[in-house]
């Protein structure tokens, strides 16, 4: 696939060819939903927690005799139906919601999302992006002068480039990842993808070895 490149004014300076290997694999809804449910699942912080009966404090002796008080019969003040008393079925910080995925899935899934990206002209392909100053306005100047019009875009940094990261990370829409860590749930929460033709041999070196 051959597209249009881009230099720092926002001109069209040349053009570049696409890997087909990456950018023109076809769409398969379910193996891209099921990486991404994946890896949203294995971001998730499991924070929440709750004590069962047997983790709450107190609660040994038994409220009141069994019988003949005209109450409803109770063996502890730990029981769920109690104030103060342990929760049933309430969120546990030991639940387990990493889900496994292979490798070569997950880079098919990848490369699909790409294609799509490619194939939509969402993908904005640049000679080079050279930050002289790390202040947030000289990208914000960059940016702008790219066809990606006023939507969200993720800016894809040469692999070790701290300088794109930190001019980029405070821009409103914004989203910085190196090559080597790109992955579907970035690319679907930007709708452009700003990426140099080194950053495309850095994604084929990092996704095709």
């Amino acid at each position: 696939m051959k597209v249009d490149t881009y230099n720092q004014k926002g001109e069209v300076s040349g053009s570049a060819v696409l890997p087909k290997e990456i950018f023109q694999v076809p769409m398969n809804a379910d193996l891209v939903h099921q990486v991404l449910i994946s890896q949203t699942a294995n971001h998730r912080q499991v924070s929440a927690h709750t004590q069962t009966r047997g983790e709450v404090r107190g609660g040994g002796k038994k409220p009141w005799r069994q019988k003949g008080t005209g109450r409803a019969r109770h063996g502890s003040t730990r029981s769920p139906i109690w104030k103060g008393g342990g929760v049933s079925g309430g969120p546990r910080n030991d639940k387990n919601y990493t889900k496994d995925v292979p490798t070569k899935m997950r880079r098919k899934a990848l490369f699909m999302v790409l294609s799509e990206k490619a194939k939509n002209n969402l993908l904005v392909v640049l000679d080079s992006m050279e930050i002289d100053s790390l202040k947030t306005k000289v990208m914000a100047s960059l940016i702008k002068k790219l066809p990606v019009k006023d939507a969200s875009r993720l800016v894809v940094s040469l692999n070790n480039d701290k300088k794109v990261y930190l001019a980029s990370r405070n821009i409103k829409k914004t989203g910085v990842s190196e090559a080597r860590n790109l992955n579907i749930v970035d690319l679907l929460n930007y709708k452009y993808v700003l990426v140099t033709k080194e950053g495309i041999k850095n994604i084929e070196e990092t996704f095709l070895k």
